[in-house]
């Protein structure tokens, strides 16, 4: 039997969950301790009962966001699965979703955030390069056995930049076709099982 989590768990939860949110809507520059306090509902002077720095937040922060989209994606890629997709099939077509390009603050952190990792600390670095390593896992999985091994990073890419791309467009039907013209494409390209 486990313990019911303690106050300042919770707390500390809240305000990991409010900057994993925070630094997908607005990057690490746009993460102000303040701000994520009021987002969390508690007050400024408490942070550092919870963390030794704001890098420290922002470590945790891209491992909550990173686990929050893992599990968002797989439950996009199983349900596309159960529709009869291949794994890869099902994983393009999840990342590469409306729903993906709609929803920053809940989506991939590699796509939010990889044009800031270098200018950030080297342990808010490290925590970022654990997100892209994860996705590569993710689309390695993905791939039928026979796939080249190189093949992975240059999916992993064309899914982040594509998304990096739609978002940027700022257009919403824009960012779509560019979306479903990158599907098409790496279907084609990777997916024999079925038609792209």
């Amino acid at each position: 039997m486990t313990a019911s989590p303690s106050r300042k768990e919770l707390s500390h939860d809240r305000i990991v969950t409010a900057a994993a949110r925070a630094i997908r809507r607005g990057g690490f520059e746009g993460v102000g301790v303040a701000d994520i306090m009021k987002e969390a509902g508690l007050t400024h002077g408490g942070f550092y009962a919870h963390f030794n720095s704001r890098n420290t937040m922002l470590v945790e922060a891209i491992d909550r966001a990173g686990q929050e989209s893992a599990a968002r994606l797989s439950q996009g890629i199983a349900l596309r699965k159960s529709r009869g997709a291949s794994d890869l099939r099902a994983l393009v077509e999840a990342y590469l979703s409306d729903r993906h390009l709609d929803d920053i603050e809940a989506g991939c952190p590699v796509a939010a955030l990889a044009c800031e990792v270098p200018r950030q600390s080297p342990e808010v670095q490290e925590a970022a390069a654990q997100r892209v390593h994860s996705l590569l896992a993710i689309v390695g999985r993905a791939l039928p056995p026979n796939a080249p091994t190189e093949s992975i990073s240059v999916i992993a890419s064309q899914l982040v930049g594509a998304l990096q791309l739609a978002r940027a467009l700022g257009d919403k039907a824009q960012g779509q076709a560019l979306l479903k013209a990158t599907r098409r494409s790496l279907l084609a390209q990777y997916d024999s099982t079925q038609p792209g």
